[in-house]
Protein backbone atom coordinates (compact mmCIF):
# COMPACT_ATOMS: atom_id res chain seq x y z
CA UNK A 1 0.00 0.00 0.00
CA UNK A 2 1.37 3.40 -1.03
CA UNK A 3 1.73 6.31 1.35
CA UNK A 4 -0.59 9.24 0.68
CA UNK A 5 -0.32 12.91 1.61
CA UNK A 6 -2.83 15.68 0.81
CA UNK A 7 -1.44 19.23 1.01
CA UNK A 8 -3.40 22.47 0.78
CA UNK A 9 -1.38 24.83 -1.40
CA UNK A 10 -1.90 28.59 -1.83
CA UNK A 11 -1.55 29.40 -5.52
CA UNK A 12 -2.13 33.16 -5.38
CA UNK A 13 -4.15 35.82 -3.58
CA UNK A 14 -7.10 37.86 -4.82
CA UNK A 15 -7.25 41.66 -4.39
CA UNK A 16 -9.35 41.15 -1.24
CA UNK A 17 -6.58 39.04 0.29
CA UNK A 18 -8.55 35.80 -0.14
CA UNK A 19 -6.23 32.92 -0.95
CA UNK A 20 -6.68 30.87 -4.11
CA UNK A 21 -6.00 27.35 -2.88
CA UNK A 22 -5.94 23.83 -4.25
CA UNK A 23 -5.02 20.36 -3.00
CA UNK A 24 -1.91 18.48 -4.09
CA UNK A 25 -1.98 14.72 -3.50
CA UNK A 26 1.25 12.72 -3.30
CA UNK A 27 1.32 8.94 -3.47
CA UNK A 28 4.38 6.84 -2.73
CA UNK A 29 7.98 8.04 -2.71
CA UNK A 30 11.18 7.58 -4.62
CA UNK A 31 11.88 7.83 -8.33
CA UNK A 32 10.60 8.31 -10.95
CA UNK A 33 8.00 10.98 -10.25
CA UNK A 34 4.91 11.42 -12.44
CA UNK A 35 2.87 14.62 -12.20
CA UNK A 36 -0.82 14.37 -13.13
CA UNK A 37 -2.97 17.49 -13.41
CA UNK A 38 -6.61 18.22 -14.30
CA UNK A 39 -9.04 21.15 -14.63
CA UNK A 40 -6.57 23.72 -15.82
CA UNK A 41 -9.66 24.90 -17.69
CA UNK A 42 -12.54 24.90 -15.23
CA UNK A 43 -15.23 23.48 -17.47
CA UNK A 44 -13.08 20.40 -18.23
CA UNK A 45 -14.16 18.34 -15.26
CA UNK A 46 -13.81 14.74 -16.42
CA UNK A 47 -10.10 14.88 -15.64
CA UNK A 48 -10.95 15.82 -12.05
CA UNK A 49 -13.21 12.77 -11.83
CA UNK A 50 -10.33 10.68 -13.23
CA UNK A 51 -8.12 11.87 -10.35
CA UNK A 52 -10.81 11.00 -7.80
CA UNK A 53 -11.15 7.48 -9.18
CA UNK A 54 -7.38 7.03 -9.30
CA UNK A 55 -7.12 7.97 -5.62
CA UNK A 56 -8.27 4.65 -4.15
CA UNK A 57 -6.31 2.68 -6.73
CA UNK A 58 -3.05 4.54 -6.10
CA UNK A 59 -3.44 4.52 -2.31
CA UNK A 60 -3.88 0.73 -2.39
CA UNK A 61 -1.24 0.04 -5.04
CA UNK A 62 2.38 -0.97 -4.93
CA UNK A 63 4.29 1.97 -6.37
CA UNK A 64 7.90 2.04 -7.48
CA UNK A 65 8.10 5.81 -7.50
CA UNK A 66 5.95 8.86 -6.77
CA UNK A 67 2.71 10.12 -8.28
CA UNK A 68 1.75 13.76 -7.67
CA UNK A 69 -1.88 14.59 -8.53
CA UNK A 70 -3.57 18.00 -8.73
CA UNK A 71 -7.29 17.48 -9.44
CA UNK A 72 -8.13 21.21 -9.77
CA UNK A 73 -5.25 23.21 -11.22
CA UNK A 74 -7.25 26.42 -11.72
CA UNK A 75 -9.88 27.02 -9.01
CA UNK A 76 -10.75 30.42 -10.53
CA UNK A 77 -12.05 28.95 -13.78
CA UNK A 78 -13.38 25.84 -12.04
CA UNK A 79 -15.75 27.87 -9.85
CA UNK A 80 -17.02 29.70 -12.94
CA UNK A 81 -17.26 26.61 -15.17
CA UNK A 82 -15.22 28.58 -17.67
CA UNK A 83 -12.23 28.23 -19.96
CA UNK A 84 -10.62 31.52 -18.97
CA UNK A 85 -10.90 33.98 -16.08
CA UNK A 86 -12.80 37.28 -16.23
CA UNK A 87 -10.68 40.33 -16.95
CA UNK A 88 -10.87 41.43 -13.32
CA UNK A 89 -8.80 38.44 -12.23
CA UNK A 90 -6.15 38.38 -14.94
CA UNK A 91 -6.49 40.72 -17.90
CA UNK A 92 -3.01 39.83 -19.21
CA UNK A 93 -3.17 36.03 -18.99
CA UNK A 94 -6.84 34.96 -18.77
CA UNK A 95 -5.87 31.46 -20.00
CA UNK A 96 -3.66 29.70 -17.47
CA UNK A 97 -2.42 27.37 -20.19
CA UNK A 98 -0.52 30.15 -21.94
CA UNK A 99 1.80 31.29 -19.16
CA UNK A 100 3.85 28.29 -18.01
CA UNK A 101 6.23 27.83 -16.25
CA UNK A 102 4.83 30.89 -14.57
CA UNK A 103 6.29 33.75 -12.57
CA UNK A 104 5.94 34.04 -8.80
CA UNK A 105 5.98 37.84 -9.15
CA UNK A 106 3.71 37.99 -12.20
CA UNK A 107 -0.04 38.07 -12.86
CA UNK A 108 -2.41 35.86 -10.89
CA UNK A 109 -2.29 33.05 -13.44
CA UNK A 110 1.49 33.31 -13.73
CA UNK A 111 1.75 33.02 -9.94
CA UNK A 112 -0.62 30.04 -9.91
CA UNK A 113 1.41 28.32 -12.63
CA UNK A 114 4.65 29.01 -10.76
CA UNK A 115 3.22 27.51 -7.56
CA UNK A 116 2.32 24.28 -9.38
CA UNK A 117 5.55 24.30 -11.37
CA UNK A 118 7.34 23.78 -8.06
CA UNK A 119 5.89 20.25 -8.23
CA UNK A 120 5.67 19.66 -11.99
CA UNK A 121 9.15 20.99 -12.70
CA UNK A 122 10.65 18.27 -10.49
CA UNK A 123 8.77 15.44 -12.23
CA UNK A 124 10.11 12.91 -14.70
CA UNK A 125 6.89 12.84 -16.74
CA UNK A 126 3.67 14.85 -16.98
CA UNK A 127 0.07 13.91 -17.80
CA UNK A 128 -2.05 17.05 -18.31
CA UNK A 129 -5.68 15.91 -18.46
CA UNK A 130 -7.99 18.05 -20.58
CA UNK A 131 -11.51 17.63 -21.96
CA UNK A 132 -12.78 18.50 -25.43
CA UNK A 133 -16.33 19.16 -26.51
CA UNK A 134 -18.86 16.37 -27.17
CA UNK A 135 -18.16 16.99 -30.85
CA UNK A 136 -14.48 16.08 -30.68
CA UNK A 137 -12.82 12.69 -30.92
CA UNK A 138 -10.92 11.64 -27.83
CA UNK A 139 -7.23 12.01 -28.58
CA UNK A 140 -3.81 12.61 -27.02
CA UNK A 141 -1.51 15.47 -28.01
CA UNK A 142 2.27 15.16 -27.80
CA UNK A 143 5.27 17.12 -29.04
CA UNK A 144 6.12 16.28 -32.62
CA UNK A 145 9.52 14.67 -33.02
CA UNK A 146 9.89 13.85 -29.31
CA UNK A 147 10.17 10.07 -28.96
CA UNK A 148 9.70 10.08 -25.18
CA UNK A 149 6.47 12.07 -25.47
CA UNK A 150 5.27 9.82 -28.29
CA UNK A 151 5.93 6.75 -26.14
CA UNK A 152 3.79 8.16 -23.32
CA UNK A 153 1.02 9.08 -25.77
CA UNK A 154 1.03 5.57 -27.21
CA UNK A 155 0.92 4.10 -23.70
CA UNK A 156 -2.09 6.25 -22.80
CA UNK A 157 -3.76 4.45 -25.64
CA UNK A 158 -6.32 6.67 -27.36
CA UNK A 159 -7.04 5.64 -30.95
CA UNK A 160 -5.98 9.07 -32.25
CA UNK A 161 -2.66 10.74 -31.42
CA UNK A 162 -1.99 14.30 -32.55
CA UNK A 163 1.57 15.51 -32.93
CA UNK A 164 2.05 19.24 -32.32
CA UNK A 165 5.18 21.15 -33.34
CA UNK A 166 7.09 23.34 -30.94
CA UNK A 167 10.05 25.69 -30.91
CA UNK A 168 11.68 26.29 -34.28
CA UNK A 169 9.34 23.73 -35.86
CA UNK A 170 6.23 25.73 -34.93
CA UNK A 171 4.44 27.57 -37.70
CA UNK A 172 3.30 31.21 -37.62
CA UNK A 173 -0.22 30.34 -36.47
CA UNK A 174 1.16 28.31 -33.57
CA UNK A 175 3.44 31.18 -32.50
CA UNK A 176 0.67 33.78 -32.84
CA UNK A 177 -1.51 31.81 -30.41
CA UNK A 178 1.35 31.72 -27.89
CA UNK A 179 1.38 27.95 -27.63
CA UNK A 180 4.89 28.25 -26.19
CA UNK A 181 3.23 29.00 -22.85
CA UNK A 182 1.33 25.72 -22.80
CA UNK A 183 2.03 23.55 -19.78
CA UNK A 184 2.95 20.54 -21.89
CA UNK A 185 5.33 22.58 -24.07
CA UNK A 186 7.01 24.22 -21.05
CA UNK A 187 7.59 20.76 -19.59
CA UNK A 188 9.12 19.33 -22.76
CA UNK A 189 11.38 22.37 -23.08
CA UNK A 190 12.76 21.42 -19.66
CA UNK A 191 13.32 17.85 -20.80
CA UNK A 192 10.23 16.46 -19.06
CA UNK A 193 8.16 14.19 -21.37
CA UNK A 194 4.56 15.38 -21.31
CA UNK A 195 1.24 14.55 -22.95
CA UNK A 196 -2.20 16.16 -23.09
CA UNK A 197 -5.05 13.64 -23.31
CA UNK A 198 -8.23 15.34 -24.54
CA UNK A 199 -11.13 13.34 -23.10
CA UNK A 200 -14.61 13.80 -24.54
CA UNK A 201 -17.40 15.95 -23.09
CA UNK A 202 -16.69 19.06 -21.06
CA UNK A 203 -19.09 20.28 -18.36
CA UNK A 204 -20.61 16.80 -17.96
CA UNK A 205 -19.30 13.82 -16.03
CA UNK A 206 -19.31 11.06 -18.63
CA UNK A 207 -18.48 7.53 -17.51
CA UNK A 208 -16.78 6.49 -20.75
CA UNK A 209 -14.53 9.56 -20.68
CA UNK A 210 -13.61 9.00 -17.02
CA UNK A 211 -12.74 5.35 -17.58
CA UNK A 212 -10.65 6.27 -20.63
CA UNK A 213 -8.70 8.71 -18.48
CA UNK A 214 -8.21 6.27 -15.60
CA UNK A 215 -7.11 3.39 -17.82
CA UNK A 216 -4.82 5.63 -19.87
CA UNK A 217 -3.12 7.18 -16.84
CA UNK A 218 -2.58 3.76 -15.29
CA UNK A 219 -0.99 2.53 -18.53
CA UNK A 220 1.38 5.51 -18.49
CA UNK A 221 2.36 4.68 -14.90
CA UNK A 222 3.00 1.07 -15.92
CA UNK A 223 5.02 2.16 -18.94
CA UNK A 224 7.24 4.24 -16.64
CA UNK A 225 7.54 1.42 -14.11
CA UNK A 226 5.80 3.37 -11.34
CA UNK A 227 2.68 1.22 -11.05
CA UNK A 228 3.84 -2.26 -10.14
CA UNK A 229 0.83 -4.47 -10.80
CA UNK A 230 -0.17 -7.25 -13.17
CA UNK A 231 -1.62 -4.90 -15.79
CA UNK A 232 -0.04 -4.57 -19.20
CA UNK A 233 0.51 -1.85 -21.77
CA UNK A 234 -0.89 -3.14 -25.07
CA UNK A 235 0.95 -2.28 -28.26
CA UNK A 236 -0.63 0.84 -29.70
CA UNK A 237 -2.40 0.45 -33.03
CA UNK A 238 -4.16 3.67 -33.97
CA UNK A 239 -3.88 6.79 -36.11
CA UNK A 240 -1.04 9.26 -35.72
CA UNK A 241 -1.72 12.66 -37.25
CA UNK A 242 -0.59 16.28 -37.22
CA UNK A 243 -2.42 18.72 -34.92
CA UNK A 244 -3.96 21.96 -36.27
CA UNK A 245 -2.71 21.41 -39.82
CA UNK A 246 -6.07 20.51 -41.40
CA UNK A 247 -8.40 22.99 -39.72
CA UNK A 248 -11.29 24.22 -41.89
CA UNK A 249 -11.91 27.82 -40.82
CA UNK A 250 -14.82 30.18 -41.28
CA UNK A 251 -14.11 32.71 -44.01
CA UNK A 252 -16.89 34.94 -42.67
CA UNK A 253 -19.21 35.21 -39.67
CA UNK A 254 -22.67 33.67 -39.79
CA UNK A 255 -24.41 30.36 -39.12
CA UNK A 256 -22.58 27.12 -39.88
CA UNK A 257 -24.47 24.07 -41.05
CA UNK A 258 -22.29 20.94 -41.25
CA UNK A 259 -23.21 18.51 -43.99
CA UNK A 260 -25.82 16.16 -42.47
CA UNK A 261 -23.80 13.04 -43.19
CA UNK A 262 -20.53 14.38 -41.73
CA UNK A 263 -19.51 12.42 -38.62
CA UNK A 264 -16.57 12.32 -36.26
CA UNK A 265 -14.03 9.79 -37.44
CA UNK A 266 -14.93 10.19 -41.12
CA UNK A 267 -12.12 10.23 -43.64
CA UNK A 268 -12.27 13.19 -46.02
CA UNK A 269 -10.34 13.92 -49.19
CA UNK A 270 -8.96 17.29 -50.24
CA UNK A 271 -11.82 19.37 -51.67
CA UNK A 272 -14.62 17.41 -49.99
CA UNK A 273 -17.53 19.58 -48.89
CA UNK A 274 -18.04 19.62 -45.11
CA UNK A 275 -20.74 22.28 -44.75
CA UNK A 276 -21.73 25.87 -45.41
CA UNK A 277 -21.77 29.23 -43.65
CA UNK A 278 -24.76 31.44 -44.43
CA UNK A 279 -26.01 34.92 -43.55
CA UNK A 280 -28.94 34.57 -41.13
CA UNK A 281 -30.58 37.79 -42.36
CA UNK A 282 -30.19 37.64 -46.14
CA UNK A 283 -30.03 33.79 -46.32
CA UNK A 284 -27.03 34.13 -48.64
CA UNK A 285 -24.45 31.35 -48.63
CA UNK A 286 -21.23 33.04 -47.54
CA UNK A 287 -18.94 30.03 -47.73
CA UNK A 288 -19.03 26.50 -49.01
CA UNK A 289 -16.64 24.91 -46.54
CA UNK A 290 -14.34 22.26 -47.99
CA UNK A 291 -11.45 20.24 -46.64
CA UNK A 292 -8.15 21.72 -47.73
CA UNK A 293 -6.30 18.52 -46.85
CA UNK A 294 -7.15 14.84 -46.67
CA UNK A 295 -7.44 13.31 -43.22
CA UNK A 296 -9.66 12.22 -40.34
CA UNK A 297 -12.46 14.45 -39.00
CA UNK A 298 -11.82 14.88 -35.27
CA UNK A 299 -13.95 17.93 -34.44
CA UNK A 300 -17.12 19.55 -35.80
CA UNK A 301 -18.56 22.90 -34.72
CA UNK A 302 -22.13 22.03 -33.71
CA UNK A 303 -22.77 25.38 -32.01
CA UNK A 304 -23.94 27.02 -35.20
CA UNK A 305 -23.12 30.71 -34.61
CA UNK A 306 -19.55 31.20 -35.83
CA UNK A 307 -17.21 34.12 -36.35
CA UNK A 308 -14.62 34.65 -39.07
CA UNK A 309 -11.51 32.57 -38.46
CA UNK A 310 -13.24 30.08 -36.16
CA UNK A 311 -12.56 26.39 -36.69
CA UNK A 312 -15.55 24.72 -38.35
CA UNK A 313 -14.10 21.24 -38.79
CA UNK A 314 -10.83 19.82 -37.48
CA UNK A 315 -9.13 17.45 -39.90
CA UNK A 316 -6.23 15.41 -38.54
CA UNK A 317 -3.69 14.97 -41.35
CA UNK A 318 -2.16 11.53 -40.97
CA UNK A 319 1.60 11.25 -40.57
Amino acid sequence: MATHDAEQVTLARLPSGVAVETTVHTYGDGEPTVYVQAAQHGREINGTAVCRRLHDRLAAASLDGTVVVVPVADPLTFDRVSYTTPEGFDSVNPNMNRCWPGDDEGTIHERMAAALWAYAGEADAVVDLHTGSPDMLTHTVYRQGDDDCRRLAEAFGTDLLLAEPAGEDADEEWAARDFGGKFRVAATREGIPAITPELAHNKHLVEAAIETGVAGTERVLRELGVLADDGDVPAWDGTRARNHLGRVQAADSGLFRPDPDLELGDTVAEGDRVGEVFDPTTYETLQTATAERAGVVYSIAREATVTAGQTLVGVAVEL
